[in-house]
């Protein structure tokens, strides 16, 4: 995740370049269920509108949460499918909350949340919830797969913001939907929300058979130009991006064009922040507690958390994934192989390379650099 509002405020208020150092644990994300009531084109889960087997229980998920806790993890990301379908998940977060995790969220599509909902969120004390919007009205609808559903999630978001509840927006951004980009901070800025997130698609689950959707290189970098002025006139609103850690060099050549006299400074910074992260600071455990290096990696299964704890599974480096992806920087070959600025972003995403090339340790298609950006 590139964290774009802290790197814009390091061009007025520096802060001193330091090693890079990981945190104790990893960011979780939790996929507790993966029945959703949408049926979105670019889902990581391939969730629908059923139940599905063998998920776990909520006494699974409380030994579980335990287990992160003492591991050092020092965030959860409750989410599915639609977490609001699971009729415990107000028990897990007050669980989660009373075990002094740091940070617990809530990852939600917005339908569903009335005001009854909205007020359980807000006295569950969630320190964010995060609604996915994939464009204005209809064009959102489409992407969901259900008529009316951008106005249901704008009415739930309205009701947990109007009890004080930190609302995000989420955006995946698509040859399809990419106009919409500045509709959507437009609506961000006006609503008070207080976090905005552009995902850029990645090649996992329904998002891989859409990937002929993927924002060609050209449109992304003029959308992240457009973002990193954006995000400059709005510092009230936290502005990350995920699954294209190119966005690290990216941003750093247009701090060069902008602010030359800082260029050095967030050079520096950008090589403390390290870049991609999957399998070191970012983890995922699915709704049958099997964990995976980050939610794009639902192929890939290191372990269940039935049979082994997480904190066990997490540091087992005979898995060559693991040993790779925890690799810095990472042994890549092609483009990111040669890339200047593999010790920014490490090599981006592992899983499109996969998907898009066979070769997990191969260049990642997704980078919107040029060649000779990167020489």
């Amino acid at each position: 995740m590139f964290r774009l509002t802290q790197f814009l405020r390091e061009l007025d208020r520096p802060t001193p370049v330091g090693p890079k150092r990981n945190p104790p644990g990893p960011v979780v994300i939790w996929n507790l269920i993966r029945r959703c009531n949408l049926l979105c084109r670019h889902c990581y889960s391939t969730s629908t509108d059923k139940d599905f087997s063998g998920e776990l229980s909520t006494a699974d998920v409380v030994a579980t949460m335990r287990d992160l806790r003492a591991f050092g993890v020092p965030a959860l990301i409750l989410s599915g499918g639609e977490p609001l379908l699971r009729p415990d998940i107000f028990e897990i977060a007050a669980e989660a909350k009373a075990l002094g995790f740091p940070s617990v969220a809530l990852s939600s599509n917005g339908t569903l949340i009335d005001a009854g909902l909205a007020q359980r969120i807000a006295d569950t004390g969630f320190d964010y919830v995060g609604v996915s919007v994939d464009g204005i009205g209809a064009v959102h609808d489409t992407f969901r797969g259900k008529d009316g559903a951008f106005d249901q999630a704008l009415h739930g978001i309205r009701l947990c913001r109007a009890l004080g509840v930190k609302m995000g927006l989420r955006f995946t951004m698509t040859r399809d939907n990419a106009h919409h980009l500045p509709d959507i901070l437009e609506l961000t800025a006006a609503e008070g929300v207080g976090k905005f997130y552009l995902s850029h698609l990645n090649y996992a689950g329904r998002g891989n058979r859409n990937r002929a959707e993927d924002a060609e290189a050209l449109m992304t970098r003029r959308a992240m130009e457009g973002l990193f002025a954006w995000a400059a006139d709005h510092p009230a609103v936290e502005v990350v991006t995920g699954n294209n850690d190119a966005d690290g060099p990216d941003f750093l050549l247009w701090v060069r064009r902008t602010r030359p006299d800082r260029a050095a400074h967030i050079e520096g910074k950008l090589r403390q922040w390290g870049g991609n992260s999957a399998g070191v600071n970012v983890a995922n455990i699915d709704n049958l507690g099997w964990v995976h290096p980050d939610t794009m990696w639902w192929h890939e299964r290191l372990g269940n958390v039935r049979d082994r704890p997480f904190s066990a599974i997490w540091g087992d480096l005979s898995n060559p994934l693991m040993a790779g992806l925890k690799a810095f920087p990472r042994v890549l070959s092609g483009r990111c192989g040669a890339c200047r600025w593999l010790d920014i972003c490490n090599g981006n995403s592992r899983v499109r390379a996969e998907k898009a090339g066979g070769d997990r340790w191969g260049e990642d298609p997704g980078c919107t650099l040029t060649d000779e950006e990167i020489a």
